[in-house]
């Protein structure tokens, strides 16, 4: 209940404004009472955007099924996509810092992990078989490199830039990535050397 309604808050008000107080105020409970329940306000906030990729995962999910002639492309317009439409919850993701020392629990990185696990799974298929081992760190560098675009497009660079397909851009450079990958190079120093160039 604490989690489902924190990220109601966080999705209307996003991660500046987010209160753990108002929170506590929407389901009757004192602020007392939901850190004695949640551990603490990083704890909450660390729920909550477990739970934004708990939906994150789900909306991926759709946009690839059916898309077996070109999951790449349901991929980053799934990326996009669920930006756009969850901006506050997204965005929290990533201004939210945990602490040096607190250790994400092991059941929210497997929660976690089922995000990038679709992308892997979808980059190894369409690597040659000698290149698979190298998925993981490809598609980590794909992410990395879809991500900024997509940062850019929501803070308005690209607009700035007079781009107007950032999307497709976006898409353009994954596809050139893979490419390469498939050409059978050394996919290892192309990950450590493109990856770094597109970030």
């Amino acid at each position: 209940m604490l989690v489902v309604e924190g990220h109601k808050h966080m999705a209307e008000v996003g991660f500046s404004r987010f209160s753990a107080r108002e929170v506590a105020k929407r389901i009757g409970y004192s602020i007392g009472t939901l850190y004695n329940v949640m551990g603490s306000y990083d704890h909450l906030v660390m729920a909550i955007n477990t739970r934004t990729f708990v939906l994150w995962t789900a909306y991926m999910q759709v946009r690839l099924d059916g898309a077996e002639k070109d999951p790449i492309r349901a991929l980053v317009e799934g990326y996009f996509g669920f930006a756009h439409a969850n901006r506050n919850a997204w965005t929290a993701i990533y201004d939210h810092h945990l602490p040096p020392d607190f250790a994400l629990p092991e059941e929210h990185e497997a929660v976690r992990g089922r995000l990038t696990d679709l992308v892997v799974a979808k980059v190894a298929a369409l690597l040659p078989d000698a290149c698979r081992e190298a998925a993981p760190r490809l598609a980590r560098s794909l992410v990395a490199t879809v991500h900024g675009h997509c940062v850019f497009d929501l803070n308005g660079s690209f607009r700035l830039m007079g781009e107007q397909a950032p999307v497709e851009m976006a898409l353009d450079r994954v596809r050139e990535s893979l490419a390469i990958a498939q050409g059978g190079g050394d996919l290892t120093e192309f990950v450590i050397d493109r990856g770094s160039q597109d970030g």
